[in-house]
């Protein structure tokens, strides 16, 4: 374990763009060693992401109707194809320098994956599992709970995972998620009945994958970010 710091930053809900520019910065700042590793969380307002693979086909409405729903449309430099974020859905940015983490990429994606199974075991009773070498993400069965997409500049990780906790699944119904035609989408609230706590899933998350990174995470801010050398 390293048992570096881990600066954990709960942006709660903010907007797509905004939170796309904060991650450059950070990025930028990582990678010229003036802060540590970042962990941001958010929920985003309803928003469609196309990956570098994305492709238009997989967007089944019109622009019409996206603007009447109020949802945005970002072209990002993620891996992936389409996906969609929104209420009810925690979305996970490491800015991680893997140079610290044995230059392994494969490892930290498992890590993040890792992180979501183990709670939804632990707490919530639901069989989750990884597709490695296949799928990115977490699934539930054939459904997926947690989608994966990251971007990489000088070993500094950008981008991250959306995980469905109380998501409206039904907004998955204008894209075909991640380009899978034979897949669905599943989420802790519709596989177990009820609304999960959201803050509760969100500190738990920050436990599991701290621990599997080995890094100690500290709640802090933009404002009060810890500056490093490493």
């Amino acid at each position: 374990m390293n048992n570096k710091r881990l600066n954990v930053i709960n942006l709660h809900n903010a907007d797509y763009k905004e939170v796309w520019d904060i991650q450059h910065s950070l990025r930028d700042q990582r990678i010229q060693h003036q802060i540590d590793d970042c962990l941001l969380l958010v929920t985003h307002p309803h928003v469609l992401t196309f990956g570098k693979r994305g492709k238009y086909e997989n967007l089944l409405v019109s622009k019409e109707v996206l603007e009447q729903k109020g949802i945005s449309v970002f072209e990002i430099e993620r891996g992936g194809d389409i996906t969609y974020h929104g209420p009810g859905q925690l979305v996970i940015y490491p800015i991680i320098d893997l140079k610290n983490h044995d230059r392994d990429l494969r490892g930290f994606v498992e890590n993040l994956q890792n992180a979501v199974v183990k709670l939804l075991k632990d707490h919530f009773d639901i069989c989750a599992h990884n597709e490695d070498g296949i799928h990115t993400g977490v699934w539930v069965g054939n459904d997926k709970i947690a989608a994966i997409g990251l971007s990489l500049s000088k070993w500094v990780t950008m981008h991250g995972m959306a995980f469905n906790i109380n998501t409206d699944l039904s907004y998955f119904d204008f894209i075909v998620p991640c380009g899978l035609t034979d897949r669905g989408v599943t989420s802790i609230s519709k596989l177990k009945g009820s609304p999960a706590d959201f803050d509760f899933v969100t500190e738990l998350f920050i436990q599991y994958f701290s621990n599997l990174l080995g890094c100690i995470p500290f709640n802090t801010d933009l404002e009060n970010l810890n500056g490093t050398k490493t």
